[in-house]
């Protein structure tokens, strides 16, 4: 198909009624949709080049300081050739609190770097 007759396709598959969602809804649902097919085309075609290596705070600064929603993970899996699901785990062990991690996850280095990255953030905002 030629990307001409994709686009015309597209706007008119676009142009159609889904459940009488008005105008910004519609918009709302198709960009759901696309974060949704980007990142299971993230996690099925798209091989992390930098997975197994260290972060380093700078990027976890950076990940830390936005919120964390389907877009940023998968930007931020993009921007630094990780995986998806490695920037999501990235979110969780910075939003677990200490009280509910066990013994030997107090211990890993990677999640004490995550807490000190974002108590530095913390301490600066």
């Amino acid at each position: 198909m030629k990307k001409s007759e994709f686009k015309n396709s597209f706007i008119e598959l676009l142009s159609n009624n889904i459940d009488n969602l008005n105008y910004d809804e519609k918009i709302h649902f198709i960009k759901k949709i696309l974060t949704e097919y980007e990142i299971e085309k993230d996690k099925t075609d798209r091989t992390p080049v930098n997975k197994g290596q260290p972060w380093n705070d700078h990027q976890l600064e950076l990940i830390l300081s936005l919120p964390a929603t389907k877009k940023n993970c998968l930007k931020f899996a993009k921007i630094f050739g990780r995986g998806y699901g490695s920037i999501e785990q990235i979110y969780r062990w910075a939003s677990t609190p200490k009280n509910q991690l066990t013994k030997e996850r107090l211990n890993d280095a990677f999640i004490q770097q995550i807490m000190r990255v974002k108590r530095n953030l913390e301490l600066r905002n």
